[in-house]
C-alpha cells in the first residue's frame, strides 16, 4: 500500500479550527466533554451559570472561553450564540449538555418544577440549536449539533421518580431526530447521546448511596455505574467528522441497562 493510500481512521476525529459551544460546561460530564473537544483542536466555549467554574476550566484547556448563561431563562441560549459569533465568527458544534432532574413523585410534583425541568431539557437545546444552525446555514460548511439526552429518553426510570424529566429527555430524543430531518439540508446533523448512569452533581443522589447503587446495578448487565471516560469516544464521534453519515440517530451508553 502507497504512503498515501494509509487508512488513518483518526484524523476523521480531529476538529482544528472549529468552534464548538458546550453548555452545562461547569460541572460533571459537561466538563470532560470541553476536555474531550479541546484535545480534538477545537476551541471551546464553556457556557454556565457558576462563572468562576467555567472561568477556571477555560484556563485549564488550550483553546478555551468562558460566556456566563443560564439557559432556563428565556433567550439566554440564543444571546449565547450569539455571543459566539461575535468572539468567534463562527459555531460548528454544538453539545446541549446542560440538564436538571427533579427526584419527586408524580402525584406530588408541581406543574412548576414540571414545566423549569422541561425548559432546561428541552426548550433551551431547541433554542441553542435554532440560532446555532441558522449561523451554519448563512455559512454553508455544515456542523454537528450533539444533545445530550439521557437513558431514561428510552426508557422509565426504574429507581428514582422523574416524570418530568423522562418527559423531557424522551422530547429531547424525538425532537433530534425531527431536527435532523429538517436540516439535513443544510448539512447540519443532529444526533443524541443518551448516557445511563454517571457519577455527577445530578446523579449524587443515587451514586453517592451505596444501597441505591447496588440496586441500580442490578439491573445493569455490566453491573456498574459508568465512568467519566467512557463516553471521551461517543462525544469525539458525535462531534466530529468521523460521524459525518450519521444524522437523527440515539446513541444509548449505559451498560445495557435499556435492554
Amino acid at each position: 500500500m502507497a504512503a498515501s493510500d494509509a487508512v488513518d481512521p483518526l484524523a476523521l476525529f480531529r476538529l482544528d479550527g472549529k468552534v464548538a459551544v458546550v453548555t452545562g460546561a461547569s460541572s460533571g460530564i459537561g466538563v470532560r466533554f470541553a476536555q474531550v473537544l479541546d484535545a480534538l483542536g477545537a476551541t471551546v466555549v464553556l457556557a454556565a451559570r457558576r462563572v468562576d467554574r467555567i472561568e477556571a476550566l477555560a484556563k485549564d484547556l488550550q483553546r478555551g472561553d468562558a460566556i456566563a448563561c443560564d439557559v432556563s431563562e428565556a433567550g439566554a441560549s440564543a444571546a449565547l450564540v450569539q455571543s459566539v459569533v461575535d468572539r468567534h465568527d463562527r459555531v460548528d458544534v454544538v453539545v446541549a449538555n446542560a440538564g436538571i432532574a427533579n427526584t419527586t413523585p408524580a402525584l406530588k410534583e408541581s406543574v412548576e418544577s414540571f414545566t423549569d425541568v422541561v425548559t432546561v431539557d428541552l426548550i433551551a437545546p431547541f433554542e441553542l440549536a435554532q440560532a446555532a444552525v441558522a449561523n451554519m446555514r448563512e455559512r454553508k460548511e455544515g456542523g454537528s449539533v450533539v444533545n445530550t439526552a439521557s437513558a431514561a429518553g428510552v426508557r422509565s426510570s426504574p429507581m428514582l421518580p422523574q416524570a418530568s424529566y423522562v418527559a423531557a429527555k424522551t422530547g429531547l430524543v424525538g425532537l433530534t431526530r425531527e431536527l435532523a430531518l429538517q436540516w439535513s439540508r443544510y448539512g447540519v446533523r443532529v444526533n443524541a447521546l443518551c448516557p445511563g448512569m454517571f457519577p455527577s452533581e445530578m446523579t449524587a443522589e443515587l451514586t453517592d448511596s451505596p444501597e441505591l447503587t447496588a440496586a441500580f446495578v442490578t439491573k445493569v448487565p455490566l453491573g456498574r455505574v459508568g465512568q467519566a471516560h467512557e463516553l471521551d469516544a461517543a462525544i469525539a464521534f458525535l462531534a466530529s467528522p468521523a460521524s459525518s453519515y450519521m444524522t437523527g440517530q440515539i446513541l444509548v451508553i449505559d451498560g445495557g441497562g435499556s435492554l
